[in-house]
């Protein structure tokens, strides 16, 4: 397990590359399997879950590769559909190889799906989709087996809006017979750009942004031609550097960041008194004004305030004047995060969703990360508190960001990184 050991009270300045973002890319790798050609992913972060993501694809029959910053895949030799538990328990994303598999190879075998516990997530949306499509699904304690003969094209309206679900809709419909319309769709980034990957494939689809996606299935044609395509930056990755600069005061030049999806987190910030210019995907942010604290933060889909970042501005709302309200209304168990910055003094009350942070005088403590995100919360904390602080199961951390210790050791953080046997 990893351990990071920070000392506090420095401000983060300097640039920052944002990374390729990893809830894109992930559904990407899962896609690759449905042509038999080279896919080549440009930008694509190294961390943990790109990096199982690949296993799972070799595990399959597939070859992947790495050539710089560019993932490479060749998955003209796939042959199985079992993703086995070893593999698919590591993360939450090995559940879309459900969708590409059963488009595929009209099958599909997997032994569960992991990733952070930050409260329920259920299969089911994802198991009436296949179902709606024309395949048939047994689950049994996590297991899920399913086989399509003929899968044809439907009318599916979700009836809760899920991302993970509308990803793995639209890689079986790919394959499926005639059109298939998706309606109350999740309208996040992520799915955007999986349709864009899915087109600049060869697949036919309209409307991704919006409620209703139409997927033009390509069953008794060929398969999906390769590709070659550049991941879009992370705006989780950003707003997360963007917040820890926030609880420094630091000054920070982020290149690459997806500003277009990131009007929420800026509107927060611009609350709480920072500035920021932007031009051409750099966002230049200021925190040195920064002071006062949002009376009011809900976390909501896009376009709303993400959940992802909801522990990312808890870290920063206690080093600010004035009380902040923040409702989870997406994951309830990632509240767990605010027990552990207890520890490091902050004045926090925990009601059901709802949390109540105040202006607190942050102290070194021992921390455990519960989540990827609440990890980096727990960093951006112990980075503005005085003394040190050990922040412990830092694997969870480097699930999702590039060189994290690296880069905040360039931006002037005092880290040092450890592994406990």
């Amino acid at each position: 397990m990893g351990v990071y050991q920070i000392l506090g009270g420095r401000r983060l300045c300097g640039t920052v590359t944002v990374q390729g973002s990893k809830n894109a890319v992930l559904p990407m790798i899962a896609a690759a399997v449905l042509t038999k050609e080279e896919v080549v992913l440009e930008g694509c972060p190294k961390i943990s879950d790109v990096e199982d993501m690949a296993e799972i694809v070799r595990s399959l029959g597939g070859t992947v590769w790495w050539e710089r910053n560019a993932l490479h895949m060749n998955c003209e030799k796939i042959e199985k559909s079992r993703v086995e538990g070893a593999l698919s328990k590591r993360l939450r994303a090995s559940l879309l190889f459900l969708g590409s598999l059963l488009a595929r190879t009209g099958e599909a075998y997997l032994a569960g799906a992991g990733g952070c516990r930050i409260g329920k997530r259920p299969t089911d949306l994802h198991q009436r989709a296949m179902e709606l499509l024309g395949a048939e699904v047994f689950e049994e304690d996590g297991t899920i087996r399913a086989k399509a003969d003929h899968p044809k094209g439907a009318v599916l309206c979700f009836p809760k809006k899920s991302v993970g679900a509308t990803e793995n809709a639209v890689l079986f419909a790919v394959g499926a017979e005639g059109a298939t319309r998706l309606e109350h769709c999740a309208r996040e980034p992520e799915v955007v750009h999986l349709c864009r990957f899915l087109k600049a494939m060869g697949a036919e689809i309209t409307g991704e942004g919006t409620e209703q996606i139409t997927v033009y299935g390509r069953q008794g044609k060929r398969l999906l031609s390769g590709c070659r395509y550049r991941v879009p930056g992370d705006r989780i990755a950003a707003g997360t550097y963007l917040l820890m600069g926030a609880a420094t005061r630091g000054h920070l030049t982020l290149s690459g960041a997806p500003l277009d999806e990131m009007g929420a987190v800026l509107s927060l910030y611009q609350k709480i008194g920072g500035q920021y210019t932007r031009k051409s995907g750099t966002l230049v942010a200021d925190s040195k004004n920064v002071q006062h604290a949002v009376p009011y933060v809900e976390t909501e889909e896009y376009p709303g305030f993400p959940t992802d970042l909801q522990s990312l501005y808890l870290a920063a709302a206690m080093t600010l004047e004035g009380k902040s309200c923040i409702c989870e209304n997406v994951f309830e168990d990632r509240l767990r995060t605010a027990e552990e910055l207890q520890k490091m003094g902050g004045t926090l009350q925990i009601c059901g969703k709802w949390l109540t942070a105040e202006k607190s005088r942050l102290h070194g403590a021992e921390v455990v990360s519960q989540d990827l995100r609440g990890g980096a919360a727990l960093v951006s904390a112990a980075l503005a508190a005085e003394g040190f602080s050990t922040i412990r199961q830092t694997e969870l951390i480097e699930r999702g960001y590039e060189r994290f210790p690296e880069t905040l050791r360039e931006l002037g953080a005092k880290i040092i990184v450890e592994k406990e046997i």
